[in-house]
């Protein structure tokens, strides 16, 4: 019977010393609070003509807001439109499409199809690889598509 009383006890010493030391390690669920817009007003912008439009949500605080930025920048070509919409300045903008979190970088399409999003840090690659092959799928073929074509045009 001590036996079984000093098993008991050290059961119970054993589960209050894991509890203890999990008590402050409870998981818990990240909250998702960013939300990233599907469309964009093409008339809310500059150059709404151009093809493609680069918009870069950002802040006068986020000091990784100017870095982005600074990549984004790069892309602007003649069916390229960048513009930086900082959110003093441009606060309108961020409460309609409901941006809060920056820096934010969306890639839209001429009809304001929000095709890719970037939220947070992202490299000058990562965005002219997204720019590509974005501007590649516009134009409705895809590799294998390509390869038909190249084929077919020799067989003519």
């Amino acid at each position: 019977m001590d036996r079984l009383i000093l098993v008991l006890g050290g059961v119970a010493i054993a589960a209050l010393v894991a509890y203890l030391l999990n008590r402050g390690h409870r998981a818990v669920p990240a909250a998702n609070t960013q939300t990233v817009p599907r469309e964009l007003n093409r008339n809310d912008f500059s150059e709404a003509a151009k093809p493609w439009l680069v918009a870069v949500f950002t802040a006068a605080t986020c000091n990784t807001c100017a870095k982005v930025m600074s990549h984004a920048s790069h892309l602007a070509s003649s069916q390229v439109a960048v513009q930086e919409l900082e959110y003093t300045a441009q606060r309108n903008l961020h409460k309609r499409y409901k941006i809060d979190a920056v820096p934010m970088v969306l890639f839209a399409n001429e009809t304001g199809e929000v095709k890719r999003s970037f939220l947070g840090p992202v490299s000058a690659a990562e965005l002219w690889s997204s720019m590509a092959q974005l501007r590649d799928s516009s134009y409705g073929s895809t590799p294998t598509d390509k390869a038909a074509d190249a084929t077919t045009a020799g067989n003519s």
